[in-house]
């Protein structure tokens, strides 16, 4: 890895013993000094902008679950976004929200990457990528599949950047795609999470797989979980509701129990 590694990206390597991959992507605050100057919005809207789209709490979820592997990134989508496509298929370059945002929750401007900035910050969405899909490959060695649960949040209230909103925000939005998700496995996130009402695809659809893999190899499955934020959180103070989030994490300690057990 770069030296942006340090104290920024996790991975707990079961691949050993369980096909499970939990992935907290978006669950980092932290933008290291060297790339500030970049911002042309204040510190303190900076915060903002992290508060109002920050996965707040779900790498702590992720790290609590025990048995899987996990890939938990503490960098903040505001500095690369580990999970965009790097090329012109990523439908969020519309709004200035690709690998390397240069526009905020409000469809504002907030950044302008120097050509200097951008090579180490785009090693970093390189290796952050080679180091998954690593995981993922020595997973299917050991099992012949790999599951990935992919964990983010979402606010209770639409944000202006989201090109599918105003529709349904269910406590729990369930992205996957046919390819990689099978309707067993999708009746099993149900199942697990049946305190929480569901919605499958909208406002956030698909999952993270490995471009190596994506599209191409059937043995990897991968379901995203986007868990509405007052499920667990008071998004006012961004603090946790401790109900609310244990409830969270015995479910997702189930599913992947039963996964793994599959």
């Amino acid at each position: 890895m770069t030296n942006l590694e340090t104290a920024l990206f996790r991975l707990i390597d079961n691949s050993a013993t369980s096909p499970v991959i939990l992935h907290a992507p978006h669950g980092g605050r932290f933008i290291p000094a060297e790339y500030l100057h970049s911002y042309v919005i204040s510190p303190a809207e900076l915060e903002a902008e992290k508060d109002a789209m920050t996965d707040h709490f779900t790498d702590e979820l992720v790290g609590a679950i025990t048995g899987a592997s996990a890939v938990i990134n503490g960098l903040s989508r505001f500095a690369v976004d580990v999970e965009r496509f790097p090329d012109d298929t990523e439908e969020m370059n519309a709004v200035g929200m690709g690998v390397l945002y240069t526009h905020g929750s409000r469809r504002q401007e907030i950044r302008r990457v120097s050509a200097s900035e951008k090579g180490p910050l785009m090693d970093y969405f390189a290796d952050y990528s080679a180091r998954f899909t690593e995981l993922v490959d020595a997973t299917l060695a050991g099992h012949g599949r790999a599951v990935i649960f992919d964990v983010h949040s979402y606010p209770q209230a639409e944000l202006a950047y989201e090109l599918h909103g105003g529709g349904y925000r269910a406590p729990l939005c369930v992205g996957s795609e046919p390819f990689h998700a099978s309707v067993d496995l999708l009746a099993m996130v149900d199942g697990c999470f049946a305190h929480l009402d569901t919605h499958a695809n909208a406002p956030f659809a698909g999952s993270y797989v490995p471009l190596k893999h994506y599209q191409s190899d059937a043995r990897v499955s991968s379901v995203m979980l986007e868990i509405r934020r007052d499920v667990y959180m008071d998004e006012a103070t961004v603090t946790v509701k401790p109900e609310g989030f244990q409830s969270l994490q015995d479910s997702l300690q189930r599913l992947v129990d039963q996964v793994s057990q599959g």
